[in-house]
């Protein structure tokens, strides 16, 4: 498909940014309570499962630049949500841990997420799904 060909309803993009949209609406209102921006939400989410990461790693996560990450970390580290460490042996990398405080509000958005997931695909074919991460994957790549 030549991209002059491609109408704004067909355009897988903007389909995906309709999407994203829709999807950060419903997110928004669902954490209401928990009172983070988009972004914070975001960088919470992809530290869900506990793990620490180099603000590197998290900003690739969360598809990120480590510069625009480092305020929203302030603000997370204001609250109480998150640490900053060093790496054993490397004392360069800056490590971004969950805090007590933090886990609950990660694991609630890992929550909401996974919950927003299922109903989104609910009736779709295992194939389709997996078509749609294909997708991803290669805008992801294209533009990295």
């Amino acid at each position: 498909m030549k991209s002059e060909d491609v109408s704004s309803e067909q355009s897988v993009l903007l389909a995906l940014q309709r999407a994203t949209h829709t999807t950060l609406h419903a997110l928004s209102a669902e954490l209401v309570d928990l009172d983070l921006t988009a972004s914070e939400i975001n960088a919470l989410a992809n530290l869900a499962d506990g793990r620490a990461r180099t603000v590197s790693e998290l900003g690739a996560a969360a598809g990120t630049r480590p510069s625009t990450l480092t305020s929203v970390l302030d603000r997370l580290e204001r609250r109480g949500h998150i640490t900053r460490g060093t790496r054993t042996g490397d004392r360069r990398a800056v490590l971004i841990e969950l805090t007590p405080t933090g886990r609950p509000a990660a694991e609630t958005i890992r929550k909401a997420l996974t919950d927003l997931e299922h109903r989104a695909v609910a009736g779709l074919p295992t194939e389709a799904v997996a078509g749609f991460r294909a997708v991803l994957g290669a805008l992801t790549k294209v533009s990295s």
